[in-house]
């Protein structure tokens, strides 16, 4: 498998989703704006979005995939087809009994979670409302996560790649269409986060029965537990939950934090998440994507020589496009922000109230997408207890940091508590590697840093000075050519760094790599 040529798949199904997505969020801004009830909806959303990644997505899959991916290899089709039907019927039990205790405790969640909003009831009931409809999401995204970590192990990423934008579609078809015909439009986005999830998890049958692997689910929720390999599964996805709850826990109270600042502080915190998401995609979650199956097959065949070669590929990559989206984000964070949401009742006051986090949020960026990166080396040894130790230590760090920065930067303090917080993780997790000798660096990384860093400073130069020629608030009247502008400062910038690498000696078949 051609992994440069696979991250380039994913990363194109990705970026698909991720302008969806914005498409998404520039609609609701435009309709929204950073508001009272633009902050009940993301309080809404985050609740059961939490869950999805922690107990779906997240712990879930690093959990199962190495697991999976052993049985694959080593135990045949059948008793893999059995593992796939057990696992599927203990996930989909718990999250759907998650799910009504869920619903049922909504109003102590939504007051747990963000209780600054009863500063406005119609507000925190709305937000009630919509954690209501929307809880039952995480039932369907465990189904999706399931199908996802079969897929990937099978190395057919396209599905799982392309499957969030079906989300984004129902986003934006209820922003066009359903807000207009509802007595609180907000309404709306919660209803179409129900509709995509069925959208999402309708996509994965056809892709699961080509390859044999549809599951069959028990009307007993007990079958699955009887299974020693779902048993083995559970075990290690306990400690996964701390590890991946980490940077989400750190999120939840930066949001209760955001919902007692100015109004419209948590919207402006989603914003600039939202855009942070972007490059977290296209790189590292992609990254991760590929890598844990190929990690988890060399520990399992205990290559060391082919998982050092693999984890070395994938952090230079990190760097060689991370660092440099890095520095755009920071330099060009009142331009994204303007060009994207500076419509309808998204005032020019919230471009500034969103650009601060998002440059905030690029100062950790680099340490975001490493940890995406460095994790898996871990969870394809099947060894969670590492990354858990780290991440909750993190979780302390970056709340000791909100109490040193939220006071003199508001918001933006919380998005830096969060970038700085992630640069330790990775740095932690790389250090363990590292002194483990799980991890050997191949030769050649202060040159590449060198260079590397002479390319990233051009860009930057060239983007900061463009960026302050034009004024973007103002040209809210036209979008086009605001959007044009935009284009041209990231397309240049671009190709001033490719230019600079390519004339220090960068190619690009350095960095083809071939799994074994």
């Amino acid at each position: 498998m051609n992994l440069l040529k696979t991250l380039a798949a994913i990363s194109s199904m990705t970026m698909l989703s991720r302008v969806t997505g914005l498409l998404r969020e520039s609609l609701f801004a435009r309709a929204f704006g950073a508001s009272a009830y633009s902050d009940a909806f993301i309080v809404a959303f985050r609740i059961p979005n939490l869950l999805r990644r922690l107990f779906a997505e997240g712990a879930f899959s690093q959990a199962f995939v190495p697991i999976l991916s052993e049985y694959k290899n080593q135990h045949g089709p059948e008793a893999t087809k059995t593992l796939v039907d057990h696992v599927a019927t203990t996930l989909v039990w718990a999250t759907v009994l998650t799910s009504m205790i869920g619903i049922i405790g909504s109003p102590l969640l939504v007051m747990v979670i963000a209780g600054g909003l009863d500063k406005t009831p119609d507000a925190f009931d709305a937000s009630v409302w919509m954690t209501r409809l929307m809880f039952p999401y995480i039932a369907f995204m465990s189904f999706v996560a399931l199908s996802g970590g079969v897929l990937n192990t099978w190395s057919q990423f396209k599905i799982p790649a392309f499957t969030p934008v079906l989300l984004n579609v129902s986003f934006i078809l209820a922003s066009l269409f359903l807000t207009r015909h509802l007595a609180q439009p907000i309404y709306a986005m919660a209803i179409a986060v129900f509709v995509g999830g069925m959208l999402q998890v309708a996509i994965q049958i056809p892709a699961l029965r080509k390859i044999g692997m549809l599951p069959r689910l028990s009307f007993n929720p007990l079958t699955g537990l009887r299974d020693a390999g779902v048993r083995r599964m559970l075990k290690k996805m306990g400690p996964a939950v701390f590890a991946v709850s980490a940077a989400q826990i750190s999120l939840m109270i930066n949001t209760n934090i955001a919902s007692r600042l100015a109004t419209g502080s948590v919207s402006a915190l989603s914003y600039a998440d939202r855009l942070m998401e972007f490059p977290t995609a296209m790189l590292g979650v992609a990254l991760g994507t590929i890598l844990l199956p190929s990690l988890s097959k060399a520990s399992a065949e205990r290559d060391n020589d082919e998982y050092s070669a693999l984890l070395n590929w994938g952090l230079r990559l990190t760097f060689l496009l991370a660092l440099p989206a890095a520095v755009g984000m920071a330099t060009l964070a009142e331009p994204l922000i303007a060009t994207l949401f500076h419509y309808g009742a998204f005032s020019a006051q919230a471009i500034t109230t969103s650009a601060l986090p998002l440059m905030a949020y690029s100062a950790g960026l680099i340490g975001i997408i490493l940890v995406k990166t460095l994790a898996p080396a871990f969870y394809a040894r099947q060894d969670i207890r590492t990354p858990v130790r780290i991440a909750l230590g993190v979780l302390v760090a970056t709340q000791l940091m909100n109490l040193v920065f939220v006071p003199h930067l508001a918001v933006a303090g919380l998005a830096l508590s969060i970038g700085l917080g992630a640069c330790i993780n990775a740095l932690l997790l790389y250090t363990s590697l590292r002194k483990r000798k799980i991890f050997v660096a191949q030769p050649g990384w202060s040159g590449f840093f060198v260079r590397l860093v002479v390319a990233v400073c051009a860009m930057g130069a060239l983007s900061w000075y463009a960026q302050g020629l034009v004024d973007w608030a103002a040209m809210q009247a036209h979008p086009w050519l605001r959007g044009g502008a935009l284009l041209a400062i990231i397309s240049a910038s671009a190709v001033l760094y490719f230019a600079v690498l390519f004339a220090l000696g960068f190619r690009p078949g350095d960095f083809r790599r071939r799994a074994r």
